[in-house]
């Protein structure tokens, strides 16, 4: 089973995932932790990356779909795995087909959560106000601001897979405003598919 879940920040796919993770035994790979393990690790494209980041820039698609390439080759992977922020762009996601082609697999499904970006906002607000009720340090992206500014960068450069993958046959769309149970539900009912 090779998964996508797409969905602005604050949908819940990492909710999700971990679901499915216990439920399928199948890894989360997220590109964060990817990147950091093949730095540690000290791949050759790790050793790139640092580099890169190192030099306080950015890690190019390529240096990134090398390491999603290189980490879905690994033996954890090989029932399947779901991916955890990547593919973010249609460059991206072209990569990811030919990764998988190449291997002679394919995506079995991208999920999308579809939720209210006002309620979404909100919801950051209230997580703020009771994380500072209770003295908890607050997250820098639990800002309204800075929120509906990755809102801005999702809709610009992520959402777009969006049609993307629904042109494939592949996109399946989920309310992502219900109770978590009813929305792991409704993936259990795609995967049975």
């Amino acid at each position: 089973m090779r998964l996508i879940i797409l969905g602005p920040p604050g949908a819940g796919k990492g909710t999700q995932a971990q679901i499915l993770v216990e439920k399928y035994g199948i890894p989360q790979l997220s590109t964060g932790d990817m990147l950091r393990a093949a730095v540690k690790d000290e791949t050759d494209v790790g050793k790139r990356a640092k580099a890169v980041m190192d030099a306080g820039e950015l890690v190019s698609d390529a240096i990134v779909n090398a390491i999603v390439a290189e980490r879905i080759g690994q033996e954890d992977c090989a029932n399947g795995f779901i991916l955890d922020g990547y593919p973010r762009t249609l460059a991206q996601a072209d990569a990811t087909e030919a990764m998988l082609a190449e291997r002679g697999l394919e995506l079995d499904a991208a999920i999308e959560l579809q939720v209210d970006d006002k309620v979404l906002i909100g919801r950051i607000v209230k997580r703020a106000q009771e994380a500072k009720a209770t003295g908890e340090s607050v997250r820098k992206d639990d800002n309204a601001d800075v929120f509906e500014e990755r809102l801005r960068e999702y809709y610009k450069k992520t959402a777009p897979l969006i049609g993307y993958y629904y042109a494939r046959g592949k996109l399946h769309q989920v309310d992502g405003m219900a109770e978590i149970e009813e929305v792991t539900a409704d993936i259990e009912k795609i995967l049975r598919q």
